[in-house]
């Protein structure tokens, strides 16, 4: 089930006079030290680990808290973050009379039910109950299809996942688009891998579904039976599932379909009355990311008793929505999750929790409060400069390699310089007038919000691509590039300390945002980003040998990762982390091209006892600096496209001549690489 809430972080503007007079200021002390040399580990050569030399005494004295399971850079600046958007919940959750439908209304109230614990925990499991009623009158496959496609426009969809997206191939069109999902635990990994940790949580997941039924009511042997049957439905779809490294293939997700096609290859699963009751209308093609899914769901929607189906789905009802329940179903959900995936030991504050379904469920309202108190206008003029130039450096780059071909190379350029580019917040804010939020009932607005996004999606049909759409909301503290609108975007929350300071200088600035910059600049151009030209389009723009080489290059780095053992016999996963490794690696390469032709660069001058260069690489260690749980890095190992923070600090520097000058490398420290052994795509 796909509730969206928890994944971005928005928007709106307020103007109560209150509100611009107090709060918490985002910008930091202006007596911090943007390096500071107490944060070092001398006791470590930087050639051994230039990520524990660089961070080893900060680690030391900060540890993990116990509601999380990493502690970091970007934990420290989502605090500050998290600090600014609680002053400006709570503004607005104290505004009793505050318009019907204002910003104010629907972001004060949505958060005021949220931490309202006592009318939840009274209520218990009965916000479910409709659902859960019309669940049980299931009474054939017919009625299951039915339900399944109604909790769907409910934005509570389970089984499979359903979008409107962009067609790949032709990306001026939106277009339905299916893939695998149906899962309770995070991928087919954990139904099949056999080590150690992997099958101590599998079978605490078995463990755990008897445990939410007989919360649901069920007695104790129903509940053992039916979490059996359950289990086994999940381990079918699993086994026909994709894993994480086939589906960074885009080609293999491209399967478009006519509905009498995809009716053929899927029997037992009519599209057409699919269609019709997920309110899709007008459309007679779909793209299924996952053929083989399908097709085993559709011999399961028949051969699966639908008594089975049926606590399959209240199940996984339940489950998405046990933390916003009473504390029974809470904290066992969190007891699964929290404790034992991930070794996180408490929970997080309420009001963090809260602010999170806020910030997921009408994140461009909240962001514009957020925008309106907390971002200058200075910090994104900047930023345009530092983008210009990382943009021009990776084009001098580009027309340099040896090993791409003039054509290519020509295409590349004209791709570069096609990027549009999103910096601090969205210039168009969704219209959330349709959505109605409630002053006494904390699921119903998760409900609410939820249709209302499955709502704004399907209106994306029969109407042009809008490329001004933003994926993330303004106080995220993250990145990304957009294949499909050949975008980079870099919303407001990530252009702080230690990623951005308008008083810091070039060195700073170039070895954290900088390289941000480059990474995601590099995505355009990484293992899939490649895939894509220069209006969005799946398409090859690429000789062959060109691609050969690029392939030979990339694998380079692919064996890199996949030769470091990082917990217990675990090893790197090269090829799930091969686009954020890419880019981390040209990223790195191409700030610093473009810091040496800064002042500061071209200069020897130190600070604070470091070269310009110096100050460059350790920016880069500090962003990456983090303590992670040993659960934690077990999970992301299986799930994460990104690499372990050490390995994402430490691999990348490996391969630059200039930081082997720039901290006197020598042929015996450990992290010191032969140069035919460094890697260097872009």
């Amino acid at each position: 089930m796909q509730l969206k809430r928890t994944i971005l972080a928005g928007a709106a503007l307020l103007a109560l006079v209150s509100w611009q007079q107090a709060g918490t200021s985002t910008s930091g002390g202006s007596d911090r030290k943007l390096l500071d040399p107490a944060n070092l580990d001398l006791s470590v050569q930087p050639g051994d680990n230039f990520f524990m030399y660089a961070n080893g005494t900060w680690l030391k004295n900060n540890p993990i808290p116990a509601s999380e399971t990493r502690w970091g850079s970007f934990n420290e600046l989502q605090e500050n973050n998290y600090k600014a958007l609680h002053f400006l919940l709570d503004s607005a959750a104290g505004v009793k009379n505050a318009p019907k439908g204002s910003i104010v209304q629907k972001v004060g109230d949505f958060y005021r039910t949220g931490m309202d614990s006592a009318a939840i925990e009274k209520r218990g499991i009965a916000p479910l109950n409709a659902v859960i009623a019309r669940i049980n009158g299931i009474k054939d496959s017919k009625g299951l299809m039915a339900e399944i496609a109604l909790e769907h426009t409910q934005g509570i969809g389970q089984v499979f996942s359903f979008g409107i997206s962009p067609d790949d191939k032709n990306v001026s069109k939106e277009i339905c688009q299916f893939g695998q999902a149906g899962l309770g635990m995070p991928g087919r990994e954990y139904y099949f891998d056999k080590d150690d940790r992997t099958t101590k949580i599998r079978d605490a997941y078995q463990q755990y579904i008897p445990k939410m039924l007989e919360l649901m009511g069920e007695s104790a042997s129903d509940a053992t039976k039916n979490a059996a049957a359950i289990y086994q439905l999940e381990l079918a779809l699993a086994d026909a599932s994709m894993t994480r490294v086939e589906m960074r293939d885009p080609y293999k997700l491209y399967n478009k379909f006519d509905l009498k096609s995809i009716d053929k290859l899927t029997p037992g699963l009519d599209w057409k009355i699919m269609l019709a009751e997920l309110k899709v209308k007008g459309q007679d093609t779909v793209l299924v990311g996952m053929p083989l899914f399908f097709t085993e769901l559709s011999k399961d929607m028949k051969t699966v008793p639908v008594d089975t189906w049926k606590e399959y789905l209240k199940f996984h009802v339940v489950n998405e929505m046990a933390s916003f329940l009473s504390s029974s179903f809470d904290t066992t959900r969190f007891g699964f999750y929290g404790k034992t995936m991930r070794g996180q030991k408490a929970q997080r504050l309420r009001w963090k929790r809260v602010m999170q379904v806020v910030d997921g469920s009408e994140g461009e309202l909240l962001g514009q409060l957020y925008v309106s108190k907390y971002f200058k206008p200075e910090a994104k003029k900047r930023m345009l400069v530092l983008v210009n130039n990382l943009q021009k450096t990776y084009a001098d780059r580009i027309m340099k390699l040896d090993w791409m071909s003039d054509v290519t190379k020509k295409k590349a350029i004209v791709k570069l310089n096609t990027f549009m580019k999103k910096i601090g917040y969205t210039d168009k804010w969704k219209n959330y007038s349709a959505l109605t939020i409630v002053n006494n009932d904390f699921v119903k607005n998760i409900m609410a919000s939820s249709a209302w996004e499955y709502n704004f999606e399907l209106s994306k049909l029969g109407r042009p691509v809008d490329r001004t759409e933003w994926g993330m909301t303004p106080p995220t503290v993250n990145a990304y590039y957009n294949p499909g609108f050949n975008e980079i975007v870099f919303p407001a929350g990530i252009l702080q300390y230690p990623f951005f300071d308008e008083k810091a200088d070039d060195a700073v600035n170039y070895g954290g945002i900088g390289a941000v910059i480059g990474h995601e600049m590099t995505h355009g151009f990484d293992d899939q980003g490649r895939l894509y030209n220069a209006e969005g389009n799946l398409a090859n723009w690429w000789t062959p040998a060109d691609s050969a080489n690029f392939t030979n290059k990339a694998n380079m780095v692919v064996d890199q990762f996949n030769k470091i053992i990082v917990i217990d016999t675990s090893h790197a996963n090269g090829s799930l982390t091969e686009g954020e490794n890419l880019a981390d690696l040209g990223g790195l390469n191409i700030a610093y091209e473009a810091f040496k032709k800064t002042k500061e660069g071209q200069s020897n001058d130190k600070i604070d006892g470091f070269t310009p260069d110096q100050r460059f690489f350790l920016s880069w260690a500090q962003v990456w600096r983090a303590n992670t749980r040993p659960e934690e890095i077990a999970s992301r190992l299986k799930t994460d496209p990104h690499s372990p923070s050490e390995l994402r600090c430490n691999v990348p520097v490996s391969n630059m001549e200039a930081w082997y000058k720039a901290f006197d490398i020598k042929p015996t420290d450990k992290l010191y690489r032969p140069v035919s052994d460094r890697a260097r795509v872009w």
